[in-house]
Parts: C-alpha cells; structure tokens; sequence
C-alpha cells in the first residue's frame, strides 16, 4: 500500500513538473524573429532599395487615385467608389507589410513581439479578405453596365452599393478574428526563428507545436470560400462580358474593352493565384524562397499595379485629374 502510494505521488509530480516545464516553454517564447532572406546578405542590400521604390510609388499612386476621386464629384459613381475602396485597402495593405519587410531586409535578424505579430497577421487577413471580396463585387458592377447598361442603374443603386462594399469589409473582419485569434491561441514552445519576411499564416503555423490538423481544414476550406469563390464568380462575369464586347459594333469600342478585361483579369489572377497557392496549402513543400516570392506577389506587385490597371489609364480619371489640376493653378494665379 505503501509502495503504491508512493509510486503514485512519484507519477503525480512527473505529471506536475512536465506541466510546468511546458508552461515555462511556452511563456519563453516572447517574441518571433524574421529571418527574410538572411542566408543572402548581397540580395537583401538589392531588395531593400527596389522594394523601398515600390512601396513609394504604390503609396503615391493610390493616394492620388483617392484624392482624385474624393474631391471629384462626376466620379461619385459606384465604378470609382469601388475603386476608392480598393485604393484604401491597397494603401493599408502595404503599410501593414512594407515598413516590417524593409525593416527586415536591412538587418540580419528582425524581432517582433508576440502582440506586433498578431496585430500584423490580423491586418494582413483584414486587408486581404477585403480586397477578395471587393474584387468580386467590381466585376460584378462591371459586369451589370456592360450586360445590363439599361437597368444598370436600378442594379446598381446606391443601396446596394453600400451592401457590397460593407460586405466586404465586414468579412474581411470576421475572417481576421477567427484565423488570427485561432493561431495564436496555440502553444508555442520554440524554435522562434519565422523563415519569412513577415507574420503570415503558414509560417508562423509551422512553428506550433500542437495538432493543427482541424485548424488546418478550416484553412483550406475558408481558402476556397474567401479565395476560389470570388474568383469564379469573377472569371464567370468576365466570360458574359467578353460575349457582350463581341457583338459591339465598333471595332475602336470592341480593342478598349478586351484591353480593360485583360488588364483587370491580369491583377486579379495575380492576386488569387498566388494568395490560394500561398494559403491552401499552410505546411506545403514549397521551399521557404518560394513561399516568400508567393508572399510577395500579391502583398507587393498588386497594390503597386492597380492603380495603373484600375484607374491611371482611365480617361475620366486622367481628365478629372487634369481638373483638378487646372483649378489648383487658377487658385494659385488668382492669389
């Protein structure tokens, strides 16, 4: 009796001190560190200006698309208020991203505390689940005043304007609350060391040590619904647009009109394809460079190509802006 009361407090206390010591494990990790591209010094010194130059020109780029659009009346439409839209998630999008990476890419090793970490994965899933869904209702306008140009105004009324637009960014907040609140309610026990340039989801998943497999199924699926959905029903809208461009008798109207599908198709593939192939799949066997070039794609080179695709080549935009400019120098010369 003894004996076993005894070998059940020894067990006891194995439990209590395993316990503990997975407590302090957990409680050790207070912070990440971003690795980026530190097994390349010379890359990272080259990366560094380039991306600087990108961020730069996608700031100034969508700033001036919001400014255009907010100080214009005539393009208080639903058309370019989508696009205002856009230009905003853009802007947060890569001031959520760039500033960390560049901070990254100009040290060897970048640390970011637990709550930095989170902040970022969760405005990067705001942003970015906002952008999916905005993306999807511009193709829809698209695809009402080009399909449907008569009733187009009943289609697309004020009312439903505000809809979509307050659909989107509301699901791009229930999905930030649910992926990054779930990610980071599991243990992390070390190593600590992010193989990435920023907090995004697969990486810092990788350094869990629990099972995510459940975790992991809701991340497929949420893909396919966030990601895959969208884009469907955006190349879907494109195909009756390109059948409602061939029967247009102008062969000027017929070449504008490809151009504006290609280019809008061209960014929104970029988009979708690199951010599903980034996010079906969280513990994939794409090597790490490869994962943070996916990363890349879609957090650098779309905000940096909307503006031109959605809006710089625009006429209406180039003339309002050209107003806009022509009232400013009046100003100016009436002082």
């Amino acid at each position: 009796m003894v004996t076993s009361q005894l070998t059940y407090n020894v067990h006891k206390d194995n439990i209590r001190s395993t316990t503990e010591m997975k407590r302090q494990n957990q409680s050790s990790v207070v912070e990440f560190i971003l690795l980026g591209f530190s097994h390349f010094p010379e890359l990272q010194e080259k990366l560094f200006g380039v991306f600087l130059i990108i961020y730069l020109v996608t700031l100034i780029g969508n700033a001036i698309i919001i400014v255009i659009i907010s100080l214009e009346q005539s393009l208080h439409v639903p058309m370019y208020l989508f696009l205002l839209n856009l230009s905003v998630v853009d802007v947060s999008f890569s001031t959520v991203v760039m500033p960390e990476v560049l901070v990254v890419l100009s040290t060897e090793k970048t640390s970011i505390t637990f709550a930095g970490c989170f902040a970022q994965m969760y405005f990067l899933l705001l942003f970015g689940g906002t952008e999916c869904f905005l993306l999807g209702a511009m193709a829809y306008d698209r695809f009402a005043a080009i399909c449907h140009p008569l009733s187009y105004p009943m289609v697309m009324n004020k009312m439903v304007f505000v809809k979509l637009v307050m659909f989107s960014w509301i699901s791009g907040v229930i999905v930030a609350t649910l992926q990054a609140t779930w990610v980071f309610s599991f243990p992390f026990c070390g190593p600590s060391e992010i193989n990435h340039l920023f907090c995004e989801t697969p990486p810092v998943l990788e350094l869990v040590c629990a099972d995510t497999f459940l975790f992991e199924i809701y991340a497929f699926t949420g893909t396919i619904l966030i990601i895959m959905v969208p884009f469907l029903l955006i190349l879907l809208s494109y195909v009756r647009i390109l059948f409602a461009i061939l029967k247009m008798p102008s062969t000027t109207g017929r070449q504008k009109a490809f151009s504006t599908c290609a280019s809008h198709l061209t960014s929104v593939a970029l988009f979708y394809g690199t951010a599903s192939m980034t996010y079906l799949q969280p513990k994939s066997g794409y090597s790490p460079e490869t994962k943070k070039l996916m990363s890349l794609a879609y957090t650098l080179l779309t905000p940096l190509l909307n503006p031109l695709i959605y809006s710089l080549r625009n006429s209406e935009m180039k003339r309002a802006l050209m107003k806009i400019w022509r009232r400013k120098v009046d100003l100016h010369t009436f002082f």
